[in-house]
């Protein structure tokens, strides 16, 4: 336990990403048109892939890979201000999200090099969007119990199976999928790998699933005799766990897992600066700029491990379960905050916003991993099971 703790210092940017935040605010006031609090608050699920382009033409889409491939090759420190100013923006993200964090660093550690050189500069450029493949039908969080199979054959592998709850599938070109290359599910992580997916290719059926907002985000993709060429494997047969762990390190520990209901929060805020008794809601105001401290002080912190080439997977599960439930306290807090006067008046724009953030709320403890699966994590990092 006292290992875990001790990852959790009070921990701080360095110096140096002082200026880049300064180029980053300079860059989206001068490419980020005005948009509604309702609309900036999709922020990470806002796919526009015109923005992401204009990112990318700055040079901070692939910002942490290398020079040679198209990169900024700039660190995990500077990804964090990236990161952390476009969702205080509420900048469109979406687009290129998942090949900026996850697919891109992927196929850098564990690709071949005929993968990096056709991957990376086309996620540099704005030009290649992935999708994740993990969650199943059958299998929900349970990654391991995964069925989707390929098989090899001549000329590659022959891909069948389902994925969920997929996001973007329906605008990407790419999917990285977890798939299971031998064995049974019952041999849980034995037997697992990834694959590249082109999801143009004959045999993948894309079908997006709408949401309680009305938004179509997440998709449900069929895989039926889908032919793989034999490049399509990353790294090594039978590796796809390890990779997948590595992954969602990256994936759970950022300022992602902390600011999904930031827009929300502050627009609340500047409203109650209008208000006749804006001091009637300053401890639950100090609440929340409390927690909000320490879980960007844990973000960091777990940054530097990333830094330092760690792989810190049980501190990012307790980022992402603890900033979780924050993120998702915000628009129940804020809706009872505007109940205890059913006769005053609310703002147009924070009424479109808290609905929107109450509707989407409960998808946050579904990403990156459900909260009971997070917990049995925490439960044996901290040698409790």
């Amino acid at each position: 336990m006292s290992n875990l703790l001790s990852a959790f210092r009070l921990a701080s940017l360095p110096a140096k990403t002082d200026e880049f935040r300064a180029e980053v605010k300079a860059f989206l006031d001068s490419n980020f048109e005005p948009t509604p609090p309702d609309i900036r608050a999709r922020s990470w699920m806002g796919f526009s892939a015109s923005f992401s382009k204009k990112l990318a033409a700055r040079g901070w889409v692939g910002v942490t890979l290398p020079a040679q491939y198209g990169g900024a090759n700039l660190d995990a420190f500077s990804r964090f201000v990236l990161v952390e100013e476009l969702l205080a923006a509420g900048a469109p993200v979406s687009a290129h999200w998942i090949a900026d964090r996850q697919s891109g660093p992927l196929i850098l550690k564990f690709g071949t090099e005929a993968q990096r050189q056709f991957y990376l500069p086309r996620i540099c450029a704005g030009e290649a969007f992935f999708c994740i493949g993990m969650s199943e039908p059958n299998a929900g969080s349970d990654l391991a119990s995964v069925g989707t199979r390929a098989t090899r054959c001549e000329g590659g592998w022959r891909l069948n199976g389902r994925k969920v709850w997929t996001t973007n599938a329906h605008h990407c070109q790419y999917m990285i999928a977890l798939v299971r290359t031998s064995g049974e599910p019952q041999d849980r992580q034995k037997g697992l790998s990834q694959v590249i997916i082109d999801l143009s290719l004959a045999g993948v059926t894309v079908r997006p699933i709408h949401d309680l907002a009305g938004d179509a985000h997440f998709s449900e993709v069929f895989f039926d005799d889908v032919l793989l060429a034999d490049d399509a494997l990353v790294g090594n047969e039978g590796d796809g766990w390890a990779q997948v762990n590595a992954e969602l390190a990256i994936e759970r520990s950022g300022p992602e897992s902390i600011y999904s209901s930031i827009l929300l929060l502050e627009h609340w805020i500047s409203c109650l600066r209008n208000s006749p008794e804006p001091q009637v809601h300053a401890a639950a105001i100090g609440r929340f700029a409390t927690h909000l401290a320490t879980l960007r002080n844990m973000s960091i912190a777990v940054t530097s491990k990333l830094v330092n080439g760690e792989s810190p997977i049980v501190e990012a599960a307790l980022i992402k379960d603890i900033g979780t439930e924050f993120e998702q306290s915000i628009p129940s807090l804020i809706e009872a905050a505007i109940a205890m006067d059913p006769q005053a008046p609310v703002d147009a724009d924070l009424y479109r916003t808290v609905a929107y953030v109450s509707q989407i709320a409960p998808t946050y403890s579904l990403r990156g991993g459900t909260r009971e699966i997070l917990r049995g994590m925490i439960a044996r990092g901290l040698g409790l099971r």
